[in-house]
């Protein structure tokens, strides 16, 4: 299936310190995550071992939100958070 990722989705993603190989990772092979108003979830998480804004992270959870028109999955969003998960 193709992604389309949405212009607004790189920019928040960019932002919010994920890249467009991640959003493309997550669709492909992340776990289900809750959504609303149609729409698809999926989360992964990766080790970080970084600083970000002066704190560090172990680990960030991606989660990317789409569409699926036909046979295109088209991303709204995404979300990315930062600290410890059990993998």
């Amino acid at each position: 299936m193709e992604i389309r990722i949405d212009p607004h989705t790189l920019e928040r993603a960019e932002e919010r310190g994920a890249s467009e190989s991640e959003i493309q990772d997550v669709v492909n092979t992340g776990f289900p995550v809750p959504a609303k108003h149609g729409r698809t979830g999926r989360g992964k998480v990766y080790d970080f071992g970084q600083s970000r804004y002066n704190e560090y992270y172990r680990q960030k959870r991606v989660e990317v939100y789409y569409i699926v028109e036909g046979d295109a999955i088209t991303t709204v969003t995404v979300y990315v958070f930062y600290g410890s998960w059990e993998t």
